[in-house]
């Protein structure tokens, strides 16, 4: 890697970041992402081989960053696992009184790209989906909630998907807040069946 080459290629993908929030990926040329980083569309095409993989690239580098924020809402809330996992819905709420707010950017890039499932940005996007529900799931198990964690874990990425979408179209975070009761309860209702079935708690005795 020549020097310097990280730094520009961050000032590509931070360049890139802000006018996809502001305008959408279809919408944004290579030529305006090159004037917006200040650098030349050869220099964008020897970071990034083409649109399509800066598209990739920007989603990839928000993936750590989206999950370390969900996991710090889910430490600083007070509570059991269900307020827990509700703090980061009511994060989501506060987050949505911004009027710059426009939901989540990897189902957004989803849908300007539903013609081309095989896309390395919609690859991108389900990866980190896929990472949070795990590690929901993680959060659920080691919560007791034995096998049924990743099913648990499945119906809280729909409330959160979901209300990503209901608040956008209505520009009502009060969703978000229904969402986080709604999360609550299930999960609630989840531990509760596993703790009155104490095989599936951990450690349990087996029988016979």
């Amino acid at each position: 890697m020549k020097d310097g080459a990280q730094p520009t290629r961050e000032r590509i993908l931070q360049a890139a970041g802000k006018l996809f929030h502001r305008d959408g990926i279809r919408a944004i040329s290579v030529d305006a992402i090159a004037e917006k980083a200040g650098v030349t569309k050869r220099t964008l095409y020897y970071h990034f081989r083409s649109k399509d993989d800066l598209i990739a690239a920007h989603l990839q580098a928000r993936d750590e960053p989206n999950l370390t924020l969900f996991k710090r809402w889910f430490d600083e809330a007070e509570g059991d696992i269900a307020a827990k996992v509700a703090g980061i819905f009511r994060h989501l709420a506060q987050s949505a009184r911004d009027a710059k707010w426009k939901g989540c950017g990897f189902l957004r890039t989803s849908v300007e790209l539903i013609n081309l499932p095989g896309h390395p940005a919609l690859v991108a996007a389900r990866a980190h989906k896929k990472r949070i529900e795990d590690w929901l799931s993680s959060l659920f198990a080691e919560a007791g909630a034995g096998d049924d964690a990743l099913p648990l874990a499945r119906r809280i990425m729909l409330l959160l998907d979901g209300s990503f979408a209901v608040v956008l179209l209505h520009r009502d975070p009060s969703y978000m807040e229904t969402a986080a009761d709604a999360a609550a309860q299930l999960i609630a209702d989840s531990l509760s069946g596993a703790r009155g079935n104490g095989s599936d708690l951990p450690g349990a005795a087996s029988v016979g």
